[in-house]
């Protein structure tokens, strides 16, 4: 495995990255990695190494680099970490990951290791609502998009992702937990019926019994079998439009 720590320069300055490739004799497509609303740290750097060894160069990105360094460490989690995690989560802009997203399909053109083509991206938690803008934004280059418990793509702002899906061509694939408290059975019913509304090609599963998080293996809400699911998916559409 080949693993980098690197900077990548965008608009407002120079923005943390991790990268992940299993292999250097080949060039591969690339995924973009979307952090959850938790922030970089070693769980999520296990999981893009997973996505790099099925045959990817996986880019994982500190969304919050505006703020200075933000890490939290879950295993002392208290409710005063979660008000400074909500804080740097809501004011993290769409305009802000747009600009972010831009810069990083530049870093991966100059990648050696890197195939020309198509590209991936899977997002967590808050990541749901950026691979859904990101696949609007960008639908040249991003052709496969994966979303695990996603977050904030049904609200009540102008800007719901929910309003505005028309211009993406990528396949998209939703997850969520049927016990999540963030998404709600009447916000999955809502975003499955723009979804279909907008003609998108895109699968959408609920997963019976899983809460928020079912995907950490670190955490207590940690569902193998659903997880394992999910993972499947996500291979699945990567195997059929990253080629």
């Amino acid at each position: 495995m080949i693993e980098r720590e690197v900077d990548v320069t965008t608009r407002f300055g120079v923005m943390p990255a991790f990268t992940a490739c299993a292999d250097s004799t080949r060039q591969v497509p690339a995924v973009i990695f979307f952090m959850d609303a938790w922030g970089m740290r070693e769980e999520l750097k296990n999981m893009a190494r997973r996505i790099a060894k099925e045959g990817y160069f996986c880019i994982l990105a500190d969304l919050y680099y505006r703020y200075g360094q933000v890490r939290f460490d879950l295993t002392k989690r208290h409710e005063g970490m979660a008000t400074v995690m909500r804080a740097a989560y809501h004011n993290l802009t769409d305009d802000n990951v747009r600009d972010d997203v831009a810069a990083m399909l530049g870093y991966l053109a100059a990648q050696p290791q890197v195939r020309s083509g198509p590209i991936g991206t899977v997002g967590y938690c808050m990541g749901g609502r950026f691979i859904t803008n990101t696949a609007r934004q960008f639908p040249e280059q991003i052709v496969a998009g994966v979303s695990i418990c996603g977050t904030r793509l049904v609200t009540d702002q102008p800007d719901s992702p929910h309003l505005h899906l028309d211009g993406i061509k990528a396949r998209l694939y939703y997850a969520f937990g049927e016990q999540d408290h963030t998404t709600p059975p009447n916000y999955i019913s809502s975003f499955q019926s723009a979804l279909e509304a907008s003609g998108l090609s895109f699968g959408i599963d609920t997963y019976a019994g899983a809460e928020h998080g079912y995907c950490f293996a670190e955490r207590a809400a940690y569902q193998p079998k659903a997880s394992e699911a999910s993972w499947s998916k996500l291979f699945e559409l990567y195997r059929r439009t990253l080629i």
